[in-house]
């Protein structure tokens, strides 16, 4: 991690800003990580489960809950996955190819909030990198203007209650770290040179996460 007195540091490290916040930017390529390619997976699938217990679960409620039907509920989930995933495959691919293989993310962390800001492919990169050095040396009253820049320029965002954080996980070979509420998931993108970092500050503010 840097602070705001090195000058050599980039903003794609955690940087510590002049508002008491912690600040970087990731670029997530989609081919490598799956990590976006997996959780739309997982919500597919899911509506899949759904469907097929509604289906069981009336077939035991009015007694036609025959073997028959479950062989072929389970066939019929089976061939579903396969083609969930399939087609799930191919917009994800026709997605990263829109976008250029990769999105930017903007992380903003403090002792009660992660926040996670995506931002659009016409937004470049450079500039974004500018306005966050400048947000990390800037003087107090010059913080607000360019943070709220930063906010309206983002395309998407959500933000994450520590105190309300089920799990943390690591994913260290994705560079993730899975923040997980009840129902909600965030995602953290961190680079390994401030991995445990990032890490080690979000299970300590975690306070009521599953160890």
């Amino acid at each position: 991690m840097k602070n705001k007195n090195d000058n050599t540091f980039k903003a794609e490290r955690v940087t510590l800003c002049q508002d008491g916040k912690y600040r970087w930017v990731y670029d997530v390529n989609l081919f490598t990580n799956p990590t976006v390619f997996f959780d739309v997976v997982k919500v597919m699938l899911l509506s899949l489960v759904i469907m097929v217990a509604i289906v069981l679960l009336m077939g035991l409620i009015t007694g036609n809950l025959e073997w028959d039907l479950v062989k072929s509920m389970g066939v019929g989930f089976a061939w579903g996955s396969l083609f969930i995933t399939g087609l799930t495959l191919v917009g994800y691919i026709v997605y990263a190819l829109i976008v250029g293989g990769k999105y930017t993310v903007l992380f903003t962390l403090d002792e009660k909030e992660l926040v996670h800001q995506e931002y659009g492919k016409t937004l470049e990169k450079a500039k974004l990198i500018g306005e966050l050095t400048m947000l990390a040396g800037a003087a107090g009253g010059r913080v607000g203007t360019i943070g709220t820049g930063m906010l309206a320029a983002s395309r998407t965002t959500m933000t994450t209650e520590l105190k309300k954080v089920r799990r943390v996980i690591p994913r260290r070979w994705m560079n993730t770290i899975k923040v997980n509420l009840l129902l909600d998931k965030n995602r953290v993108y961190v680079k390994k040179a401030d991995f445990d970092f990032v890490y080690n500050f979000l299970c300590e503010h975690c306070v009521n996460r599953k160890k």
